[in-house]
């Protein structure tokens, strides 16, 4: 498999995986109209097929490890579970953040639940490993933390006139953040101790993970939805048109590229699961910018939201720049 060793090509790849994570859900923008329940199975598809075509690829190339399909047939049944159970995780913290992604928009969901999640993720995955200077790495995890109040609070000011909905999509940005930073760390254990799984090879039981959780659950948003809209069902997703199915497996095939690289970067010696994680969670800003520019999902909100939307950005900013530091320092 391929492996790179130089801290420039690890930079490189982690600042990737952080643009595919903080870009992919634009496919759910692209789908006005399209259920998210709906367009979730389809997402699902799409992390199966990149997992494939990654392993393929690269997974069987280079010196370093196992190749792909060797590392499938030799992992112990531990670390598949591991990585199985961290796409469980994974797909019921996603569920939530693209409902709340429906509801409060880009430029909220993610700064709120994706930077909570690289806070907890980001301490958990240190404890397992510990690499990196920890006085930059958590000094950067307290920028993150201020960002995600400034972005709370220009989104309350956004919604002043539909204080239940604000409440809602807070909420559930909250509890999918911590469950998004809670998930990693069963990666990371997979790929460490006796008979590790390899990174390309525990992305797709990581996918495999996701699959699985997603009948359940996906099952029980579309019977009850979180955004109080009437219920759906799979007769409606089989009448959609073919435009929704492709931007959903695209969207699958974008996060799944992230994650590779992120799984990549993460074995690296001079960098670690902490680092990886944290900087590839920098989507959050990603994401912002994406419904801040693009969407305009602040166009008509008051002048001090505004204010607080760009203290946002540049807290993170700095709290990015303290985490990529914390190897080299």
């Amino acid at each position: 498999m391929y492996q790179p060793e130089v801290y420039g090509l690890v930079l490189l790849f982690m600042i990737v995986s952080m643009l595919c994570w903080g870009s992919w859900a634009n496919t759910l923008k692209l789908c006005p109209g399209c259920r998210f329940q709906l367009f979730y199975w389809d997402y699902v598809v799409g992390l199966i097929v990149g997992a494939c075509f990654w392993g393929m690829t690269l997974g069987s190339l280079g010196s370093s490890g196992r190749p792909f399909l060797t590392d499938i047939a030799d992992v112990s049944l531990r670390n598949a579970a591991l990585a199985v159970a961290g796409g469980a995780v994974f797909n019921v913290a996603n569920l939530l953040l693209v409902a709340a992604i429906d509801i409060a928009g880009l430029a909220v969901a993610f700064p709120v639940g994706i930077g909570l999640a690289l806070v907890v993720g980001a301490v958990s995955n240190y404890l397992i490993a510990p690499k990196g200077n920890p006085l930059l790495l958590f000094g950067g995890i307290a920028l993150v933390c201020t960002a995600i109040v400034f972005d709370a609070v220009a989104y309350r000011m956004r919604e002043e006139t539909r204080a239940a909905m604000s409440r809602r999509g807070i909420v559930i940005s909250l509890v999918a953040g911590v469950l998004m930073g809670c998930f990693y760390p069963f990666v990371s254990a997979a790929m460490t101790g006796q008979r590790p799984v390899g990174p390309y090879a525990a992305v797709l039981f990581f996918a495999f993970g996701v699959a699985l959780s997603a009948i359940p659950f996906n099952l029980l948003l579309m019977r009850k939805p979180l955004d109080g809209r009437e219920p759906t069902s799979m007769k409606e997703y089989w009448s959609t048109g073919l435009g929704p199915h492709f931007w959903g497996i695209l969207g699958g095939v974008i996060w799944c590229t992230g994650a590779l690289l992120n799984f990549v970067a993460s074995q690296a010696h001079m960098v670690g699961p902490a680092v990886s994680y944290s900087i590839g969670q920098g989507a959050t800003m990603v994401s912002a910018g994406w419904g801040v520019f693009v969407w305009r999902e602040f166009a008509n909100a008051p002048s001090t939201a505004k204010k607080f939307i760009w203290g946002m950005f540049l807290l993170f900013l700095a709290g990015l720049t303290l985490v990529a530091l914390a190897p080299l320092l």
